[in-house]
């Protein structure tokens, strides 16, 4: 067995690496239907890809649980589609970097050899470090998005435990719970009630 008495420690550290395809996810406004909005019939959120870079910080609580910190920053494209009538579509494109802090419980199985199943569950709230609205042929009136947002993860993974390190593939999903349409009201947030973010992620985890 390789590092036969890793998991007795009490605190370990790695970094991570994620691969991320994310979308919003959001409900039409009452305005939706409004005579001002008969040019848009649909507004259509798109999944696009981004990437996180972060550290771990895991604390064994028993032989089957650890409690685990991730900080980390994520780079998002968010894309929603306006759909008019006789009229070009309008790509609405939000670009953010936010700083994340996902607490999690990890919940392990038995050690089988070098391998280990696990599931983890938890909170992620996030803070926007930077952003940009890019709108094509539209100027400057965006759409604006809140600066925090916080999502609840659950999923699964592999630990394999190597001679030197911990190596662990990970499939989390995230699902956003707060609100975070901006109060800004123009013609791209007139047609929206709330906005939310799902994001899957494959991370690649190091210990």
């Amino acid at each position: 067995m390789n590092n036969p008495n890793y998991d007795d420690r009490f605190l370990s550290y790695g970094f991570l690496i994620g691969i991320h395809t994310s979308s919003f996810q959001l409900k039409y406004s009452d305005q939706f239907v409004d005579r001002s909005l008969d040019s848009v019939y649909s507004i259509t959120p798109k999944w696009s890809a981004g990437f996180s870079l972060g550290f771990i910080v895991n604390m064994r609580v028993s032989d089957l649980l650890d409690l685990r910190a991730t900080p980390k920053v994520a780079f998002y494209e968010h894309a929603l589609e306006y759909q008019r009538l006789d009229e070009p579509i309008i790509e609405e494109l939000v670009e953010t970097t936010i700083v994340e802090l996902p607490i999690l419980l990890k919940f392990k199985s038995e050690r089988r050899g070098n391998t280990r199943m696990y599931f983890v569950g938890g909170v992620k709230p996030g803070f926007e470090a930077s952003g940009k609205n890019d709108v094509e042929s539209i100027g400057d009136n965006n759409l604006v998005v809140k600066e925090f947002n916080t999502s609840l993860d659950v999923g699964f993974g592999l630990d394999i435990y190597y001679p030197l390190f911990k190596f662990s593939p990970e499939v989390r999903f995230s699902k956003g719970i707060v609100n975070i349409l901006g109060s800004e009201n123009n013609e791209f947030s007139a047609g929206i009630d709330r906005l939310n973010t799902n994001t899957v992620t494959l991370y690649l985890l190091f210990q």
